[in-house]
């Protein structure tokens, strides 16, 4: 794409519309969440049966994922993102209309293709208003992606609270959300290809910098993942805390993470990707640890706080450095967060499975050695860093971008 020149303050209102885009997508994943039960019971499923039927979901996502760089060099980004935007929040009717195992699976299947596709769009969108700020972003708009799960678990919480048929509750939340969707898209960057550009590749393997940078990736998001679904069943099994003591730890670590990501740009601005993601790592080792050796639901509790506060803001730095590794941002995103997926599907059963075999003990062990991971191998985050200095643009002053 050729060049042309964006105006500040179009940057800054397309990285509040893309923000609101983020928190959009957060509460479809967040209403759905907190009425698994309910779905569960409403296809008389297993809980073997709803962890198989749930698989699918990334594996919708995994195939999904490269499509979304066609579908935006077709459509243009902006109604691209709105359309894949629009699927993606009607998609919360289908898995509560299922009737059975067979229907979830192809309800999961859709859900998560249409988030793998617009998750790849937003972020692709992302990085690039953060290159034309010339500055870390990509952490506050994964926390405004965190802020939007909490808020539709809340709103999925109150409504089993009441009782309500979750088919009418994720209806309501998918028309409301997909106004506040598509509403939002209409202040994004519309990027457009040249004529002589060719289109990207439906389905192709991602570049070896995106593996790299995935693989850091994969560490964070596979402590992510064992610690949101085994977080309260160690604090229960390992150290005999009651319910509400082991809920409020995994509330206490989406809240350390959410928290974390919002701030988490200064933090990133000010000492580069390379040195936070190493830092992070170190924070997340000693959480690790922590946990590991907790003989007291308190300690195991700050472990976990630790945990998410050090792998909080890796995922979007993975992003934004696949963003600027290559020509093309789409496929190496869609590339890293083939991966992350991947590494999210994995870990609660990974966990689970070594668990049974020896201890939740040592299977957070395995926790604390992929955390020391991020530390080691942080400097694959390095191109394109932050670490250059700083050119500061006046505060309406041009800047260049693509060509629509």
């Amino acid at each position: 794409m050729s060049e042309v020149v964006y105006d500040m303050r179009e940057l800054k209102r397309a990285r509040y519309a893309v923000a609101a885009v983020f928190a959009v997508h957060g509460a479809v994943t967040g209403s759905f969440a907190t009425r698994v039960p309910w779905i569960q019971d409403h296809a008389g499923l297993s809980t073997g049966q709803l962890g198989f039927a749930l698989a699918f979901t990334a594996l919708g996502a995994s195939v999904s994922m490269p499509l979304a760089g066609r579908i935006s060099h077709r459509f243009g980004s902006r109604a691209a993102l709105r359309g894949l935007m629009a699927l993606w929040t009607l998609a919360l009717v289908l898995p509560s209309q299922a009737p059975n195992l067979i229907g979830l699976c192809l309800a999961m299947f859709t859900f998560g293709a249409t988030a793998g596709m617009a998750d790849v769009a937003m972020n692709a969108l992302g990085v690039e208003i953060e290159r034309g700020l010339d500055k870390s972003i990509m952490s506050s708009l994964h926390g405004m992606w965190s802020a939007g799960a909490l808020i539709g678990s809340a709103g999925g919480t109150l409504a089993a609270h009441l009782g309500s048929d979750a088919r009418v509750h994720h209806a309501l939340a998918a028309a409301t959300l997909t106004v506040l969707g598509v509403v939002a898209c209409r202040w994004v960057l519309d990027l457009q290809p040249t004529a002589d550009e060719e289109a990207p590749p439906r389905f192709a393997l991602p570049p070896r910098s995106a593996l790299l940078i995935g693989a850091v990736g994969f560490c964070a998001v596979f402590a992510e993942g064992a610690s949101l679904d085994w977080s309260a069943v160690y604090l229960q099994d390992e150290l005999g805390s009651s319910d509400g003591l082991a809920a409020a730890s995994t509330t206490g670590f989406m809240l350390t993470m959410a928290v974390a990501r919002l701030v988490g740009d200064a933090v990133v601005n000010r000492f580069g990707a390379v040195r936070t993601v190493r830092a992070g790592g170190v924070l997340a080792v000693l959480g690790g640890l922590l946990i590991v050796v907790a003989d007291h639901p308190a300690v195991a509790m700050s472990g976990f706080a630790l945990l998410g506060l050090g792998i909080a803001v890796v995922v979007p730095l993975c992003f934004a450095a696949a963003g600027r590794s290559g020509p093309n941002p789409s496929q190496a995103i869609a590339g890293v967060a083939t991966i992350t997926y991947t590494s999210g599907l994995v870990a609660p059963s990974v966990i689970g499975s070594l668990a049974q075999a020896t201890s939740l003990m040592v299977s957070f062990g395995l926790v604390t050695v992929l955390a020391g991971g991020l530390a080691a191998f942080a400097g694959v985050l390095r191109a394109g860093d932050r670490d250059r200095p700083k050119v500061v643009s006046p505060p309406n002053a041009a800047v260049p971008g693509p060509r629509p």
